[in-house]
């Protein structure tokens, strides 16, 4: 199967991987913290190369709500707070570990429901094939980017937040 490049069908891709990866969280037969530790890297590099590649490139069309585009921003500190406080906690599994992955995971399905009927139905609808994939490879080359500096690190996500 060849690499998607419709830069709606790769996000799209992303929030379906990161609902597979809250099951695993859930699950006390799954690798509880590896699955966390792989959500962190997704979260993280996800938000930062729509923020970076694809939320500039949007709001230049005329039929995608610049207001949409800017709530998405602030949802993804909101969903990098939620994280952090779940990296936190000590103890994987724990009542507070439970607790604090709910309250991630309803951050995340908010946004993601949001941007899927907003932001990324008005790119389907206004914005040009050709364009969606190159956007699509420039968010591709940022994410890696970000996964590639440890972007899901305890560190580096308190030092994006404080910045």
């Amino acid at each position: 199967m060849a690499a998607q490049t419709d830069v709606v069908r790769i996000i799209l891709e992303d929030h379906r991987r990161m609902e597979d990866l809250f099951r695993r969280m859930r699950s006390i037969e799954a690798d509880r913290a590896g699955a966390l530790s792989v959500f962190a890297d997704l979260l993280i590099a996800h938000g930062l190369a729509e923020e970076t590649a694809v939320y500039p490139a949007l709001k230049r069309f005329k039929h995608i709500d610049d207001e949409e585009v800017e709530h998405g921003e602030e949802e993804h500190e909101e969903a990098n707070r939620a994280l952090l406080a779940l990296l936190e906690v000590s103890e994987v599994g724990s009542e507070e570990w439970d607790e604090r992955l709910e309250e991630l995971a309803k951050a995340v399905a908010h946004h993601t429901d949001e941007e899927e009927r907003t932001i990324l139905n008005g790119a389907r609808e206004n914005v040009p094939r050709e364009r969606r994939d190159e956007l699509g490879a420039a968010f591709s080359d940022e994410r890696e980017r970000h996964l590639k500096e440890n972007c899901g690190d305890i560190a580096y996500i308190r030092r994006l937040l404080d910045h």
